[in-house]
């Protein structure tokens, strides 16, 4: 087990380039699904291989041995590697369920103060106008949904560009877009090489929501102005209050390839360069997938083999 019980923690290192190589061909809708499955994933086979060397280290603890009526003999693995292991790995455990358990709670607690402070507001429909001047906008998920959007943006924007605008934001709400970075947010607090995945899926999400607002206006070259003129009015320095963290704004993210990708029309299919890119991501994602696959076969590999030095180690003792 304790070789098998590594390659969780290590796969990552693999992994990640991998997820956001295939992510950046792929259309954003399932780039954005690849990146926050691959992250649940590898986060998961991460915390069960803490939870085998924490396990394994305390099993060779005599009175734990005694409780459960093992041979310490025939539990294997050298006791000098495996119990300090166990306790790095109960360790990087209590740190990750401190941190899952602070960005939830954070997460939760933004989102209620945004929704506090944002009641005191004009709302008509899903849109809730703030009088602040700094021009600014951002979906705020709960029951029900808003549109949060400042007065210096409408200002900012021709009405159609408010239209686009607010379907785009509309975009964040109907995905559930906040779960999908909060589901990375605390992947990364289980792995830290996980924190790669947090910009790519960002730029996903906003393509995603770019692509769902070009639809349902029927027109990409106005999303295109419009988004492009939102984030030219709107100041980083100043955004807009109660804006959680886990909140995406049209105006976030590499703008100009946003844009860029708005004003460029789809590829003809079969064409030869359309053929060779998807020739490109099935090696990719063959890649991917054979990572993601050895990161859980080998925690469910290094699992087995403890139960079954358990059982063995509780047989001896048992017979005699």
């Amino acid at each position: 087990m304790i070789f098998a019980v590594w390659i969780p923690l290590l796969m990552p290192l693999l992994a990640v380039p991998a997820a956001r190589r295939l992510a950046e061909s792929l259309p954003p809708r399932p780039a954005a699904w690849l990146l926050t499955g691959c992250a649940a994933l590898l986060a998961g086979c991460t915390t069960a291989a803490l939870g085998l060397l924490a396990t394994a280290g305390a099993l060779r603890l005599p009175p734990v041995a005694a409780l459960e009526h093992l041979s310490l003999p025939l539990l294997g693995d050298d006791p000098a590697v495996s119990v300090p292991a166990a306790w790095v790995a109960v360790g990087l455990l209590a740190a990750c369920a401190c941190a899952v358990a602070y960005r939830t709670a954070r997460h939760r607690g933004e989102l209620r103060a945004a929704r506090r402070g944002t009641a005191a507001h004009p709302v008509s429909g899903d849109l809730c106008v703030l009088p602040d001047a700094a021009p600014d906008a951002y979906a705020l998920p709960g029951r029900p949904g808003r549109v949060v959007v400042t007065a210096g943006m409408l200002r900012a924007l021709s009405p159609a560009e408010r239209e686009a605008l607010f379907a785009h934001e509309r975009a964040h709400l109907a995905g559930r877009h906040h779960l999908f970075l909060l589901t990375v947010a605390l992947a990364a607090a289980c792995h830290p090489l996980l924190r790669a995945l947090r910009a790519p899926l960002a730029f996903a999400l906003e393509r995603w929501a770019d692509e769902s607002a070009a639809s349902r206006v029927g027109d990409r070259r106005l999303t295109a102005r419009a988004i492009g003129r939102a984030a030219l009015a709107a100041r980083p320095d100043a955004p807009a209050p109660y804006r959680p963290r886990t909140v995406l704004a049209a105006t976030a993210g590499p703008v100009p390839r946003r844009v860029e990708a708005l004003l460029t029309p789809a590829p003809e299919p079969h064409t030869p360069a359309l053929r060779t890119g998807f020739r490109g991501r099935r090696l990719i994602a063959a890649a991917l997938l054979t990572c993601v696959t050895f990161s859980a076969a080998s925690a469910l590999d290094a699992a087995a083999d403890l139960h079954q030095t358990v059982e063995v180690a509780q047989g001896e003792t048992s017979g005699h």
